[in-house]
């Protein structure tokens, strides 16, 4: 320990308020001249108690909280499921240009073609790669896009009378499938997994009947598995009068190599902040474009983008639809048309790869996956890996620290200390104890190695002396924090130690 707390070059940073005064101030202001007041008695009656500092004291302050959090840049980020890998500069670069990063969405259509272009270029993309029949731009995240297919799968089943209301979401789904199912009026079942991780596909048939409205499934699965039966599953779907709903979420593991289309899919949303390596994390922000398939395109949301001859529109109005596209639309899905900046970040990392290179991304996922997942499984407990490689992520359970006391979260705090951040834990819900690792296409093998290299000794350690791991991490600015009363009890304001609270 120091007197200073720091820990070498890491520095110990209190709160701005702890740092600064209200009586100071980093710039010198000349005194208010008289005038009347016009905030007809809302006037401040007392100080705002805002911390006055200097310019360089700001400065060092949020640089040294900056040093403080993990990024991409920092190191490998291995969140399973959510596929958190390098962006590419040229992204950067390109979504600062003035006509894409200065444009504003209420700009006359005339003054930004070359953005509706972009657009409408990404979507033929989409459209490409999953073999499907239409795209809606404009849903804003993963979670919104599912809330857009379902609506369309909703919009379709009501245009022909067709009053289902069930939705059957497997247990190996993301968990926004059931509460966006849920949101949009449907109830909601559960279909198990079998032995093998994948949907239990007599199970499924077993269930299907007239009030089955969909199946929501993750393709690949949240336990980074491949689900084979895909086209037999959508097969009997349709036969059943129901629609297919695709998770596209793990579209990285696939891209370039399975159109979702050939296997019977209706509805996918892709998260081009995944796939497409745009910035996310840290609350976004996030694309969430939804294909669709031949049947579901008639009912596809506004706005979109239509081209006629060498014109651009943007359609946002039901009055401005034909015959040939969107007629049933089952209306707005926002006020804009999308994220701008994450469709030329998403189109950008398109044409650098072109086709063979997308084919060559999910390639090198899945095999830094493979990789990870045969290098740990004689030390981690891998409850999948005799059924045969993974995809994009590698599964793990905590079996193998029985008898120590120590669980998934004590892993977790002692990767902080090795310099890492933790992986996804606890999820999916069907593994005990689960640790989700997503390596992606962009980490090197000596940076797998590393992390590898850390995990097994970390898994040695931990089973020869359990308890001096039971406070973890000790190396981290700060220690071992409660979170779920952080997150229920969150302390949001700062109060001057010993001043009471104000009336």
């Amino acid at each position: 320990m120091t007197y200073t707390g720091n820990r070498g070059l890491m520095l110990e940073e209190p709160l701005l308020f702890e740092k600064g005064a209200p009586d100071r101030c980093g710039v010198d202001l000349p005194d208010l001249p008289a005038v009347a007041s016009r905030l007809n008695g809302l006037e401040r009656h007392r100080p705002i108690g805002l911390a006055g500092l200097s310019e360089p004291d700001t400065v060092r302050h949020y640089t040294r909280l900056s040093r403080q959090n993990y990024a991409i840049d920092m190191g490998i980020f291995p969140l399973g499921s959510c596929t958190m890998k390098h962006n590419p500069r040229l992204n950067e670069k390109m979504a600062r240009l003035p006509g894409f990063a200065d444009i504003h969405p209420l700009q006359p259509v005339d003054s930004v073609q070359g953005a509706l272009a972009l657009i409408d270029e990404l979507a033929t993309w989409l459209k490409r790669l999953t073999g499907m029949a239409e795209v809606a731009m404009s849903p804003k995240a993963g979670a919104h896009g599912e809330l857009c297919g379902m609506l369309a799968i909703r919009a379709a089943h009501d245009a022909r009378g067709d009053a289902r209301r069930v939705v059957l979401v497997p247990e190996s789904a993301h968990g926004t499938n059931p509460a966006t199912a849920a949101f949009c009026g449907y109830a909601v079942e559960n279909i198990p997994a079998d032995a093998r991780g994948r949907v239990d596909l007599a199970a499924l048939k077993a269930r299907l009947g007239p009030d089955v409205a969909a199946v929501m499934i993750t393709n690949p699965n949240t336990c980074g598995l491949f689900e084979p039966d895909m086209i037999a599953i959508g097969e009997a779907v349709h036969a059943a009068g129901g629609f297919v709903y695709c998770d596209g979420a793990n579209f990285n593991a696939i891209v370039g190599r399975v159109r979702p289309g050939d296997l019977g899919i209706d509805a996918m949303h892709i998260n081009l902040h995944k796939t497409f390596s745009t910035p996310h994390g840290g609350g976004g922000p996030g694309s969430g474009p939804v294909v669709f398939s031949a049947a579901l395109a008639p009912f596809a949301p506004l706005p979109f983008v239509r081209k006629t001859g060498e014109r651009y529109e943007l359609v946002e109005e039901e009055q401005a639809l034909t015959s040939t596209d969107h007629r049933d639309s089952f209306g707005r899905m926002v006020a804009f048309h999308g994220q701008m900046g994450m469709f030329v970040r998403a189109l950008s990392y398109v044409l650098s790869h072109g086709a063979d290179g997308l084919r060559q991304v999910s390639g090198d996922a899945v095999l830094n996956a493979n990789y990870v997942l045969r290098s740990l499984e004689d030390v981690f407990t891998a409850p999948f890996a005799a059924t045969g490689p993974c995809m994009h992520e590698a599964l793990f359970s905590d079996d193998f620290l029985d008898g120590t006391g120590l669980t998934t979260l004590d892993l977790a705090k002692a990767m902080i200390d090795e310099g890492f951040h933790p992986m996804t834990m606890y999820f999916p819900l069907v593994v005990h104890g689960a640790m989700l690792v997503e390596p992606t296409e962009t980490e090197s093998k000596a940076g797998l190695d590393q992390l590898i290299g850390a995990l097994r000794s970390l898994a040695s350690r931990m089973k020869a002396d359990p308890d001096s791991f039971r406070a973890n991490p000790h190396l981290a600015p700060r220690r071992r924090l409660d979170e779920t009363a952080a997150a229920r009890k969150p302390v949001l304001t700062w109060r001057e130690p010993g001043v009471p609270a104000a009336a």
